[in-house]
């Protein structure tokens, strides 16, 4: 899967694109993440590509023409498939578990870094964008930590880059609860002990714990997430009863 960032500040991305799952995914051939500089799209001598914005009001707006020639120019590339172009931004989709399913299904996916107070109106009117995507309701400076947070979300869905699939197919959200608590060596720290059940080596009785412990972590964390959660077998029919009724009062 490809990746194309604009960004008008390239250098952010070296090291997260050299490390951990992203970083071995790039060497192994898994993932082309390109870094693409807006500025040299810029016709101003001196690489411009903010101005102030019409009406007056605090901040600079990135201009349209850099936008145009830098995605224009990424859309007409030769040999490449066809990009879906996404922008960076607070009205945008909220990235969730089950959009970044989606968004690996694309073959290439250009993430556009806003910065400042956002882009020029006609880049939208203009229909640049295929979509917007939002991290959340909060302001970052740039869209540089959203590209590579929904390059990583999205990344995980790709085939052969996490090494095991069932670590995915277990994530939290995947089937719309919170994971399970995990433990591992030692089996005791600071008068804190692990599970019994999960020492038993009764596989049964470690899944049955697990699921229990993914109901009451959703519960307890996210109430939110069991409104719309469906069961789908009887285990999980009783366990969403019995978390979901209310607590007796004394």
């Amino acid at each position: 899967m490809r990746f194309d960032l604009l960004t008008i500040f390239p250098g952010y991305f070296a090291s997260p694109l050299a490390e951990a799952l992203v970083g071995k995914a790039i060497d192994d051939g898994l993932l082309d993440v390109r870094v693409v500089d807006l500025r040299p799209f810029s016709d101003d001598p001196h690489r411009k590509v903010d101005d102030e914005a019409f009406g007056g009001g605090p901040g600079m707006v990135l201009t349209a023409p850099p936008l145009f020639a830098a995605i224009e120019a990424l859309r007409a590339e030769e040999g490449a498939p066809a990009p879906h172009v996404l922008y960076l931004s607070p009205r945008g989709r909220r990235l969730d578990a089950a959009f970044a399913r989606e968004l690996a299904a694309f073959p290439r996916l250009v993430l556009v870094c806003g910065r400042y107070e956002g882009v020029d109106e006609r880049a939208r009117e203009g229909g640049l964008f295929d979509g917007e995507v939002s991290l959340g309701d909060f302001v970052l400076p740039g869209g540089e930590v959203a590209a590579l947070a929904l390059l990583e979300a999205v990344s995980r869905f790709v085939p052969g880059v996490v090494g095991e699939a069932e670590s995915v197919r277990l994530d939290s959200f995947e089937d719309g609860l919170l994971d399970h608590p995990h433990y591992t060596r030692p089996r005791e720290f600071r008068g804190l002990p692990v599970p019994d059940v999960l020492l038993s080596g009764n596989h049964a009785r470690i899944r049955r714990w697990r699921r229990e412990r993914q109901f009451e972590e959703t519960a307890l964390h996210r109430p939110d997430l069991l409104s719309r959660f469906a069961p789908h077998t009887d285990e999980d029919r009783q366990l969403l009863a019995r978390v979901a009724r209310p607590a007796r009062t004394p």
